[in-house]
């Protein structure tokens, strides 16, 4: 029998509502719900529910996860190495990551029950943290890395590196390290570039720096990023993994980032561009934007902030551009 997990924010009521009719659509639909063991007992009338413990998801088909973007993270702590893929319900502000929303999750039924729903894979990040020459610490992140002060009241200096040679050297709050997932979270906030998910990138966006030359680089996946905490540090700092996982660090350290060996895979129902999405997250405002003239824009047209083609208030032959000039 098809199994699915449901997995939600058990501090939030809408999240059990929402979890507690994803357990009932999954069983009329004919697939077995099941639910993590310390979470069973906040979801009502679920007592039935076949229950599994964190470590033992086999024999699962997919995870789906109630919350906002931060629920998803921990699902993918869940899932990280077993393959399952993660299918997000998204009750948070933004949700990146969830992209179903909550009025939607007899259709999503409907979609799992029909097989109809696609997977991807998502690059995470592995770091090691090395302290005297040997590593100490190792872990993992789907959205980022972020080497932070730990005193409120200094700056944190650091040296920053690329494929084993040095980039710059600045005092600053942090430095973020993301994949193109994360490129969307605390690395947009401390302005970074939005990577669309298909490419193969890294991301090292610096945080509140005192440099000149203190911008956001995109490296190559196969390439392996590195901070090092300089000796004249006063105080330790602190390497946060997708803002769920510290380490302390001392001065001295270094931390190596680079493409981890094992994705995360993401379910999705909807098909449309990733362009679409961010639009739409975001609230951007799209008014006057007509597009192309050969008629591939078609299927665009009734969205938000776009009137189509030939439609009304416009011409149907765009105007020429004027020269832009020289210099």
């Amino acid at each position: 029998m098809r199994r699915v997990l449901v997995l939600t924010h058990t501090g939030r009521q809408d999240a059990v509502d929402a979890a507690r009719q994803l357990v009932a659509l999954l069983d009329a639909a004919g697939i077995e719900p099941v639910l993590l063991d310390d979470e069973a007992a906040d979801i009502p009338d679920c007592t039935d529910v076949r229950r599994v413990q964190p470590g033992n998801l086999d024999g699962l088909e997919l995870v789906v996860v109630v919350g906002g973007d931060g629920t998803v993270l921990r699902g993918a702590e869940l899932v990280h190495g077993t393959g399952v893929p993660l299918l997000g319900v998204n009750l948070g502000r933004v949700g990146f990551l969830a992209e179903i929303e909550r009025d939607a999750l007899q259709s999503t039924v409907d979609h799992v029950a029909a097989r109809d729903y696609g997977v991807e894979e998502r690059l995470t990040l592995q770091v090691d943290i090395v302290e005297g020459g040997v590593v100490r610490a190792t872990s993992w992140a789907l959205n980022d890395v972020s080497v932070e002060k730990g005193a409120r009241e200094r700056v944190l200096e650091l040296v920053t590196e690329v494929d084993g040679r040095p980039v710059s050297t600045y005092g600053c709050d942090g430095v973020v390290m993301a994949t193109p997932t994360g490129s969307t979270a605390y690395a947009f906030s401390a302005g970074g570039p939005v990577v669309w998910p298909g490419v193969q990138a890294l991301l090292m966006v610096p945080i509140s720096a005192h440099a000149l030359f203190a911008r956001p680089l995109v490296v190559s996946p196969d390439s392996v990023m590195a901070v090092e905490v300089l000796e004249r540090n006063q105080t330790d700092g602190v390497v946060w993994c997708d803002g769920r996982r510290a380490v302390p660090v001392h001065p001295g350290a270094r931390i190596e980032v680079r493409r981890g060996p094992e994705p995360v895979r993401l379910a999705h129902i909807s098909t449309g561009p990733f362009t679409d999405r961010l639009v739409a997250k975001f609230g951007l405002a799209v008014g006057g934007w007509r597009g192309p003239d050969d008629g591939s824009t078609d299927d665009h047209a009734g969205r938000p902030g776009h009137r189509g083609v030939g439609g009304a208030g416009h011409s149907s032959t765009r105007r020429p551009a004027p020269p832009r000039g020289i210099g």
